[in-house]
């Protein structure tokens, strides 16, 4: 039972509103806390079996062809970290960028969430359809901050490897 009863265009109206102040205001309110507090190998964040390093997202679900075409929100916020390509190659920003995935990735978590909130002033079909939305909307996101990890976990590790490989040739062992 909605507490609200709205009629259809306010109902549109505060949804709309809503989603946008959602979207915005976790963003933002995630965007004020220091990358440190981001952990790529807390319980959320960490890899998974099932997800094969990687494989399942670039095999079944073909990221690296449709990952582009999604907006990166970050360039909205002064503290946003923009995620759409590699500004460098050093490990110190590539271990930002490994932890700023994980920011993403818990804003989507959040957001969708919220997708309850909606049957407050819904009808129920309407509050079902929303929380549809919050998981249509979030979970593209979510997918390609977890592949995005993964590969940024093998680029760290190969200079890593690399690294290794010099000081032993230089040293001589």
């Amino acid at each position: 039972m909605m507490l609200f009863d709205l009629s259809l265009g306010w109902m549109i109206v505060v949804d709309f509103i809503a989603w946008g102040a959602i979207h915005l205001g976790v963003a933002w309110a995630l965007t004020q806390l220091p990358p440190q507090r981001f952990d790529p190998l807390s319980w959320l964040y960490r890899p998974r079996r099932w997800e094969a390093d990687g494989q399942i997202y670039q095999r079944w679900l073909a990221v690296h062809r449709w990952k582009r075409v999604l907006p990166d929100g970050a360039a909205l916020f002064r503290r946003g970290f923009r995620k759409k390509r590699f500004s460098s190659r050093s490990p110190e920003y590539l271990e930002r960028f490994r932890r700023e995935t994980c920011r993403g990735e818990l804003v989507h978590w959040v957001v969708m969430a919220f997708g309850p909130l909606f049957f407050v002033w819904n009808p129920p079909l309407v509050g079902a359809f929303m929380v549809v939305y919050a998981v249509l909307a979030n979970l593209p996101f979510i997918v390609v901050q977890r592949y995005n990890r993964v590969r940024l976990q093998r680029v760290l590790d190969r200079q890593v490897t690399a690294r290794q490989r010099s000081v032993a040739t230089v040293s001589g062992v």
